[in-house]
């Protein structure tokens, strides 16, 4: 099996060991993964603040870098989203099939691969934060758990409030910066709660508002995106 990764601006330029830690995972697992370097960003933040004549040229250049591949693969639900949702409606044949070959990892993993077990370990106890776009618009409901559930050396403890968004938002963070902070705040407040030592999650952007919280308040809490828990094995443990 073959898959292109689409690793998003937010994990090339601030998180790159979450793209790391998806490759090594899908080869762990027996998937090809090529990287097309001709993609950048998929246009979300220019459509999410009404500039769709903007985000046209991205659409199509994100539709063609990832053209001949069955699977386009990205440890994101936000940018998963934005394909799946929003490409189909800028009438540009590539993006369309484009929309219907993209999967956010866990959807991947679960639906397409076929498997829960990874062969993963993470000896931590872990709270999981479920991101609103994998939750709303893609619908990714139990897969992330239990994928998590299957980690060798995890307790997985519930998180009060885990459909609440936790106020980033993309640019709504900073239109609306204070109901933001609050929002997040209250996010990290429910995670402290659990005592869990990890806090995960399959966006980075919404572990990056959540991570500067936690760095404020010093809470005893460690973001960690979901993709370096799957890749973290007893011979070779994530750091």
């Amino acid at each position: 099996m073959r898959a292109a990764l689409f690793v998003t601006c937010v994990n090339d330029a601030v998180y790159p060991s979450t793209g790391i830690a998806t490759v090594r995972l899908l080869e762990r697992l027996g998937v090809e993964v090529d990287f097309p370097e001709a993609q950048s960003c998929c246009g979300q933040p220019q459509f999410n603040t009404g500039y769709r004549r903007e985000t046209e040229p991205l659409v199509r250049r994100t539709a063609r870098a990832f053209e001949g591949y069955d699977y386009v693969v990205t440890p994101s639900g936000s940018c998963a989203a934005m394909v799946r949702q929003h490409y189909p409606a800028f009438g540009d044949p590539a993006a369309t099939a484009l929309a219907a070959r993209t999967y956010e990892l866990t959807e991947f993993l679960v639906d397409v691969v076929g498997v829960t077990d990874v062969g993963a370990y993470f000896p931590h106890t872990v709270t999981y934060h479920p991101s609103c776009h994998g939750l709303r618009l893609l619908g990714l409901g139990e897969r992330p758990r239990r994928l998590l559930e299957a980690v060798k050396g995890l307790e997985l403890r519930e998180l009060p409030g885990a459909d609440e968004c936790c106020g980033f938002g993309g640019t709504f963070a900073v239109k609306n910066s204070d109901v933001s902070a609050a929002m997040g705040q209250d996010k990290v407040r429910n995670a402290v709660s659990t005592g869990a030592d990890v806090l995960c999650g399959a966006d980075n952007s919404c572990l990056m508002h959540i991570g500067g919280i936690v760095s404020r308040e010093d809470a005893p809490l460690r973001p960690v995106h979901l993709a370096e828990i799957l890749a973290s094995t007893e011979e070779e443990p994530w750091s």
